[in-house]
């Protein structure tokens, strides 16, 4: 079927391709033909079928290879998405009042184990940040972040006082690679202290880079009170 370039739009591509897809016109494993012979059937421009073929495989319903085509994935393989918030929405979004308090801001030298982490020099030097985030008077998250001084010269001027390291990071510097890790460690002395929470406690624990261009910008380790819920939607 041809429409109109007056009303199709990617969001149409996107609905006949998993329409084709879930009939079975379209076999897993199939190729689809390509973008050029699409934006003729629809016409429409070629740029609108490839939002509508990149949607779809971020999706998890098609497969992309250059020179080898677009093909039907055999099963859908839906993607987890994870934005990075700030503590003060998370809070709020409860119906909570946020607080913050910094613990300490330090410049020093990266410390071995990170080197090792972010491929950094032996010589290179990193803000290292501590904080708490509450929930009123109860604590909500304590935060212990490295940010790179190389990548942010600067941070070394920032006010961790007023402002929470990832809100700073957020209006400072973007980021083009994230990794996201979650995990569940146990309370030492600090974390036991700052949550409140008995030493050897198991802690709800967050670690995440962030990179810009290849290069790294900040290791962080959010651990989370009793309670906490992280959700995300497929």
């Amino acid at each position: 079927m041809t429409q109109s370039n007056e009303t199709t739009s990617y969001r149409d591509i996107k609905e006949t391709v998993l329409a084709r897809i879930r009939s079975g016109e379209w076999q897993p494993d199939s190729l689809l033909p390509n973008e050029q012979d699409l934006a003729v059937e629809f016409s429409c421009t070629r740029t609108t079928v490839n939002r509508a073929m990149r949607e779809l495989a971020d999706e998890g319903f098609l497969e992309r290879r250059r020179k080898a085509g677009t093909r039907v994935l055999s099963a859908p393989q839906r993607q987890a998405r994870f934005t990075i918030p700030k503590v003060r929405d998370e809070v709020e979004a409860l119906g909570g009042i946020y607080r913050y308090a910094l613990v300490s801001s330090v410049a020093e030298r990266a410390p071995d184990w990170l080197c090792a982490r972010l491929a950094l020099k032996p010589d290179q030097h990193v803000m290292h940040v501590r904080c708490m985030h509450f929930n009123g008077n109860t604590p909500f998250q304590y935060e212990d972040r490295w940010i790179v001084i190389d990548s942010v010269p600067e941070v070394v001027n920032a006010d961790f006082a007023s402002i929470g390291p990832n809100e700073w990071l957020i209006q400072t510097v973007p980021f083009t690679n994230v990794e996201l890790s979650f995990l569940a460690s146990r309370a030492d002395d600090s974390v036991a202290a700052f949550l409140d929470l008995p030493i050897g406690e198991p802690v709800f624990t967050g670690e995440r880079i962030t990179w810009l261009e290849g290069e790294p910008v900040t290791f962080a380790k959010m651990y989370f009170a009793a309670g906490y819920r992280m959700t995300t939607q497929f």
